[in-house]
């Protein structure tokens, strides 16, 4: 049996007996490329499973002249065959989540007979979507610059324990019990305007969602044990992150931050195994730093310098078509990402946006600490970026497939995220396209065991 193909690579060859769980995440604010990476590991996978998010993702995959934007789907729906599994940390939308797969199936992707979604998975439901728009507003500090898709207040209720699960959609009484239970509390907090909408009816949304659910039952699987069952067995199994690790609700730059674990822990509790049964985590980060929404970002560039990447790089939201802020290489938080989810690789993506640059700065460190461990929470805002400018290639790596097709200045690019982070540097990406993408082989961009490691 054939190991997920990042394993190939020398400097990761007897790390760990190939075991066959791979994590994958976001190793910055999200917008990373997840997708590529996950579409192009998913060949060698047999079930691909999202463990946390909701349709507030948007990972996109380029397949020859089309390209494709998954929200809820998980991206191995691309590759044939591939098991596709939505766990109990997922919330759902079921309106989405079909619509999405009705529209892969007109472009000759059939998913729903090989999709699996956990009955503990919570519902998203319109009342969600109101809360949120009522609550931007209100928010500590301004609005947070949320997708207003309900992802939010969805995992407000699972912790106050008010949630819809996938399996109360099944049971047509309990659900409109739970509705009209909650409506009770809503009603105040969306206002009487919103809550007279006819779509927030418990009656309305009863009937709705019932039908939805009579369409979600044939999927209902315990996820849990399928992926427990598939490790014994032998099977492969990839999961798939959403948003990125700055973003995560314990470690983000809170409050601007999703409501979810976006760490590789939190595969663990939102798929549901152990974690000695995970084999790699692969972090994935670009050549550079964006950034969607209100929050800090120490390397941001001025508005003029930031349209100019954002304008090479197509920096515009997946799900929501937002302009991305954007901003040089942070290797502190890159360092952070890497120790708070324990990284055995990095896929660098977009390199090839950089490819006119003469000089690229790069963040080693923030003032006042020259040591460049300091990550200074609450006073992130104030962060001053120590760069180091790094001598650019000047030259496109768009035709490069190994590390040997690429500039020397851009293999010392790699090189130095790796010895600056303590993790090998596995895959870069060139480009959008599925086989836009060196596969990196070269033992000299392992990590240096001296490494500076936040």
């Amino acid at each position: 049996m054939r190991t997920l193909w990042t394993l190939d690579v020398p400097f990761l060859e007897g790390a760990a007996n190939p075991l066959p769980l791979t994590v994958i995440v976001g190793a910055q604010w999200g917008d990373e490329g997840k997708g590529k990476i996950v579409d192009l590991i998913a060949e060698e996978a047999d079930i691909v499973a999202r463990c946390q998010g909701g349709p507030n993702a948007g990972h996109t995959v380029v397949i020859g002249k089309e390209t494709f934007v998954l929200h809820l789907v998980p991206t191995g729906a691309l590759r044939p065959g591939k098991l596709c599994v939505l766990g109990s940390g997922v919330v759902i939308d079921p309106l989405a989540l079909f619509a999405e797969v009705d529209g892969l199936k007109t472009h000759g992707v059939e998913v729903e007979n090989r999709l699996r979604v956990d009955p503990r998975a919570h519902i998203i439901l319109p009342y969600h979507r109101a809360l949120e728009r009522a609550e931007e507003g209100r928010a500590a500090g301004g609005r947070l610059g949320t997708t207003l898709r309900g992802i939010g207040p969805a995992y407000a209720s699972k912790a106050a324990r008010t949630g819809v699960r996938v399996h109360d959609l099944l049971d047509r009484e309990r659900l409109r019990t739970l509705l009209e239970l909650n409506l009770e509390t809503v009603g105040a907090q969306i206002g009487a305007a919103a809550a007279a909408a006819e779509e927030l009816g418990a009656g309305a949304m009863t009937d709705v969602f019932t039908a939805l659910g009579s369409r979600l039952k044939p999927l209902v699987t315990d996820v849990s044990g399928l992926i427990n069952t598939a490790l014994r067995g032998g099977r492969r199994v990839l999961v798939e992150g959403a948003q990125g690790t700055l973003l995560d609700l314990d470690h983000g730059t809170y409050p601007f931050v999703t409501s979810s674990s976006t760490i590789a822990g939190g595969a663990l509790t939102g798929l549901g195994f152990g974690p000695r049964q995970v084999d790699q985590v692969i972090g994935v980060a670009k050549a550079y730093t964006t950034r969607v929404g209100h929050g800090p970002f120490p390397t941001e560039l001025e508005p003029a310098a930031a349209a100019d990447l954002r304008e090479a790089g197509a920096e515009y939201g997946a799900t929501t078509g937002r302009p991305r802020r954007c901003g040089w290489l942070d290797l502190v938080a890159l360092r952070r990402a890497a120790r708070l989810s324990g990284f055995d690789a990095l896929a660098v993506t977009k390199l090839d946006v950089l490819d006119t640059l003469e000089a690229i700065p790069v963040c080693v460190a923030y003032e006042p600490d020259p040591r460049g461990d300091w990550w200074p929470e609450v006073e992130l805002e104030a962060a001053r970026p120590v760069y180091r400018k790094l001598r650019g290639w000047r030259a496109s790596t768009a035709g490069a497939r190994s590390i040997g097709d690429l500039p020397p200045a851009a293999r010392e690019y790699l090189r130095f995220i790796a010895a600056e982070t303590g993790v090998p540097v596995a895959l870069a990406s060139v480009g959008s396209g599925r086989e836009e993408t060196v596969r990196i082989d070269d033992p000299s961009l392992a990590a240096a065991s001296s490494a500076v490691s936040n």
